[in-house]
């Protein structure tokens, strides 16, 4: 993480949740694949600082697309780095305000239990006839789907079985509803409803899933959008996305 941007985060934002006086909504855009997490956290976050914030979750790409033409957010919660680095070349966000803010997992999934998905194998069966990713176009965790398949020597013989998701949302329904026998998730999701069978997917079969958050300059200088950066790093707030899964970075150093 580039020198100052933990200054940056934790002088601005505990100035501002310190006081509910400039109480503030906040548009956030966010990853599909950490919605499970915003779901949790944020009414807490509202009740310390009496900011108000509105939730918007899509693909990453997608989200990407919508602030390149103008959409009013003020934070974007990506599910990849290289996407709020674009932004920040694009120019549209606030400098200094990246950083990593949690490393996801990938999980093959199928609401079954009792599959033996350990290794990936099971994938080669022709008795699976629909796998569900997300689009590799849009979202990091179909990108990451897709270097587990080539890693385990699968993607030509599963790509026909192919079935993709505009996000890992809909990915995950896919699974869930049956109309996929199998998917690649985020494990967050997995972690949230619990049932069925899942294979942590190793880390060694694709690239680190790192996800970076950034203030936008639409967000001027609304005071929630540093204190929401803040608020990720109480101890409360970084058990809760262990608990669903992510790996934390250190809080300095790093990108």
């Amino acid at each position: 993480m580039r020198g100052g941007i933990w200054l940056f985060v934790l002088l601005t934002g505990m100035v501002a949740m310190m006081s509910t006086a400039r109480a503030e909504q906040l548009t956030v855009a966010v990853a599909s694949n950490f919605a499970p997490v915003m779901k949790a956290i944020i009414p807490s976050f509202e009740q310390q600082t009496g900011h108000q914030v509105k939730l918007i979750f899509a693909s990453s790409g997608k989200i990407y697309a919508q602030i390149r033409h103008g959409a009013p957010y003020d934070m974007f919660f990506s599910a990849d780095q290289k996407t709020p680095q674009a932004l920040e070349r694009d120019g549209k966000t606030l400098s200094g305000s990246r950083l990593t803010y949690a490393i996801g997992r990938l999980a093959l999934w199928s609401p079954k239990t009792g599959l033996a998905l350990n290794d990936g194998q099971i994938l080669a069966d022709d008795q699976i006839k629909k796998l569900a990713i997300a689009n590799p176009r849009l979202a990091p965790y179909g990108l990451a789907a897709q270097e587990v398949l080539q890693a385990l020597g699968l993607w030509d013989k599963v790509a026909p079985r192919l079935v993709r998701g505009e996000n890992i949302a809909q990915t995950y329904h896919f699974v869930s509803s049956s109309n996929a026998d199998l998917g690649f998730v985020a494990l967050s999701q997995v972690r949230q409803n619990g049932a069925g069978t899942c294979w942590v997917i190793p880390d060694s079969l694709y690239s680190p899933l790192r996800q970076d958050a950034v203030i936008l300059k639409h967000a001027g200088q609304n005071p929630a959008a540093p204190a929401l950066l803040a608020y990720l790093q109480q101890p409360d707030v970084r058990r809760t996305l262990k608990a669903f899964g992510y790996r934390l970075p250190e809080t300095k150093g790093d990108s």
